[in-house]
């Protein structure tokens, strides 16, 4: 483990880390343990033999271009298409290498008098009425005052982009309402206190400068050196998560580095197989556990706790503000809060034009620039040369709405393509900037995210090429008796087995995986493919993505029961379906052609064939979304019409370039 950290990483992330684990080993740090992952040393070694084979692949792949002239354009396209898959694999294994597991043990927080707890601020943000109502806000909002924390030294911020006075309306009756249900909750030791789910179990975008207006607004009025970012549907599940993240906030031995604790996102109301992989069990938890042995988890846009010194420069060099009242040192005094000059200031430095000329969303604060500021705000952070900590209570600490349509997975999954691709052009790419200012490991493990959208262009070749090559009979990959057909066979076998060991592993099941590995290609061919085109059309300035909240009303009853019942709905009308569907219906086709020929043509088409099959058993739900069914959710004939018209024209297309 100390060998990794030491090869990879940068000296202070080093000195630190060594730092840290040698104080547990002496048995200094009482409030929180760390150990290795069991896994570890068998990952480390199958990562030597894929790396093997990969190359082994490669070599196959040139040589191949070397020596058949007649197939140089395919083979150029899936070395293109094997050199992406590759570096995604790559990435994952960095995150492999050395994952940790902690505990913490808020109990012995809880032991402290009142005066030792530091103040926190909650920073809360909301931007729409419909998408996002009025009373999940409340619900949220009411969740958090209620920890088991002083109240007198809890502060909460809500912004809401909207500017709705419906939401203002229902907070200032949430106002009324806490001061019965707070020590409702405290006397009675309700663990669920969100008031919506105690009562029914009976038991840059604008997001980023609502975040540093409540960051400078709070720095005037409580200027607390704790804050908790919450997406207003993430409402608290787990009354001991402050302590749980002062753990290692007050750590002596963290303190000085430790930048935030990320909480994992947690949803509610997933059905049981998770048909759309909305836990997203693999950025969320699965990978977090292997950050957490590098520099430390990515920030997630909720459920983090900061320090928030780390807004204001690196660790040892502190960016001063331009005004004292908004240093993060400064102590405030309780007493003056409701001041005239203080809210006077308070409301200078919440104006939409404070930030001019200042290092506002740049060198201070959270940062702007991309659609998925949370990623790009803690992959600067951590450049800068800030630690992040893990924490993943048994009882989860946050739970939010997940959308029940598929459309709006997708949807919200394009606009994190499309950031992802603004932050792999950007001067702050984690291709460059990312693995001169992290190291080998942690760079490789961010760029986990930024090469996801690439593989829009692997999967439409893998879900095409091969499959136009098996209707016409020519063979793209080694016969069964060639040795190099083992190859094909261990690397497919070998990443499919590390990815569900990964999954199970860190509590998924076997059909959970399914579901996620199948989402995994459906966005590659939805969210990921539409995701690049209209970055390149921002690039040229043919257009402007914008930020589009994701619903999560779910008032839609027959959509509703639909998910429950785990049937796919692919919404009205959304050509973002035409991809995956015209490589549903080539699979199916180049699969009976296939089994038809099987005999004529012996073992020349085996992969050809195998890879056929295996994209046929993922689209099934696409397949009968096409013909079976006849409620609202099933796929629109436009589609299906316009995916048959494609596959015939590919199919032309293949004859002509195949023969």
């Amino acid at each position: 483990m100390y060998i990794w950290g030491h090869l990879f990483s940068p000296k202070p992330f080093v000195f630190n880390f060594i730092k840290m684990m040698t104080a547990q080993r002496k048995g200094s740090t009482t409030l929180h343990t760390c150990h290795k992952c069991r896994r570890t040393i068998l990952y480390r070694c199958l990562a030597v033999i894929h790396t093997c084979g990969i190359i082994a692949l490669m070599y196959h792949h040139v040589h191949s271009l070397l020596t058949e002239n007649t197939t140089t354009l395919i083979t150029s396209l899936l070395l293109l298409c094997d050199v992406a898959l590759a570096f995604l694999w790559a990435s994952t294994t960095s995150l492999r290498l050395n994952p940790v597991h902690r505990t913490e043990y808020p109990e012995k927080y809880v032991a402290k008098p009142e005066e030792d707890f530091p103040k926190l601020d909650v920073f809360i943000c909301t931007a729409d009425p419909y998408k996002e109502p009025p009373m999940m806000v409340v619900n949220t909002t009411l969740s958090v005052m209620a920890y088991d924390y002083p109240s007198d030294k809890i502060s909460v911020y809500v912004s809401d982009d909207g500017g709705s006075s419906l939401t203002l309306f229902a907070l200032m009756e949430a106002v009324k309402f806490s001061e019965h249900w707070l020590p409702f909750c405290k006397k009675n030791s309700v663990q669920d206190r969100s008031p919506e789910v105690y009562f029914s179990s009976n038991s840059r975008s604008w997001t980023e400068e609502a975040e540093n207006l409540k960051l400078r607004v709070s720095s005037v009025m409580t200027n607390s050196p704790i804050i908790l970012t919450l997406d207003c549907d993430m409402y608290s599940n787990n009354p001991t998560s402050p302590l749980r993240a002062l753990c290692y906030l007050s750590d002596p031995n963290l303190k000085s580095g430790l930048g935030f604790v990320q909480f994992p996102q947690k949803f509610q109301g997933i059905n049981r197989s998770d048909i759309y992989g909305s836990e997203l069990r693999r950025p969320f938890e699965i990978n977090m556990v292997g950050y957490d042995g590098l520099m430390g988890p990515i920030h997630v846009g909720t459920g983090c706790f900061f320090n928030r010194r780390v807004f204001f420069g690196p660790p040892t060099n502190l960016i001063l503000p331009e005004i004292d009242e908004l240093g993060p040192n400064r102590i405030v005094d309780k007493h003056t809060l409701k001041a005239q000059d203080v809210l006077a200031l308070a409301h200078d430095v919440a104006g939409c034009n404070y930030e001019r000329n200042t290092n506002w969303g740049s060198k201070i604060g959270f940062r702007y620039g991309s659609l998925v500021e949370d990623y790009y705000t803690g992959f600067l952070l951590h450049c800068e040369g800030w630690r992040s900590v893990f924490c993943r209570p048994q009882r989860a600490a946050f739970y939010g709405s997940s959308p029940k349509c598929l459309t709006d997975v997708m949807g919200q999954q394009m606009r994190w393509s499309i950031g992802l691709l603004e932050m792999a052009f950007s001067r702050y790419s984690p291709f460059t900037y990312g693995f001169k200012s992290l190291g080998l490991l942690t760079g490789l493990g961010y760029c986990y995210y930024v090469v996801g959208p690439f593989c829009s262009v692997s999967l439409p070749v893998y879900g095409l090429l091969p499959q136009l090559a098996l209707i016409y009979g020519v063979s793209v990959f080694p016969k069964a008796s060639d040795p190099w057909f083992w190859l094909y066979i261990f690397l497919f076998v070998s990443a499919y087995a590390q990815d569900l060991s990964d999954f199970l592993l860190e509590g998924g099941t076997y059909r959970k995986w399914w579901n996620d590995q199948r989402m995994w290609v459906m966005r590659g061919l939805s969210s990921f493919f539409f995701g690049t085109i209209q970055f390149t059309l921002k690039t040229l300035n043919l257009s402007t993505p914008g930020f589009n909240v994701t619903s999560k009303a779910n008032d839609d009853e027959e959509q509703r029961k639909r998910y429950e019942q785990e049937i796919f709905d692919f919404g009205s009308s959304s050509s973002m379906f035409l991809p995956v569907t015209v490589v549903a219906v080539v699979n199916l086709f180049a699969f009976v052609w296939g089994l038809y020929g099987l005999y004529a043509w012996g073992d020349g088409f085996v992969l050809e064939l195998m890879l056929a099959s295996f994209a046929v058993v993922n689209c099934l739900p696409i397949y009968e979304a096409m013909v079976l069914r006849k409620d609202d959710g099933k796929l629109p004939k436009g589609v299906c019409f316009l995916a048959v018209i494609l596959t015939l024209v590919l199919i032309v297309f293949g004859y002509f370039l195949f023969k």
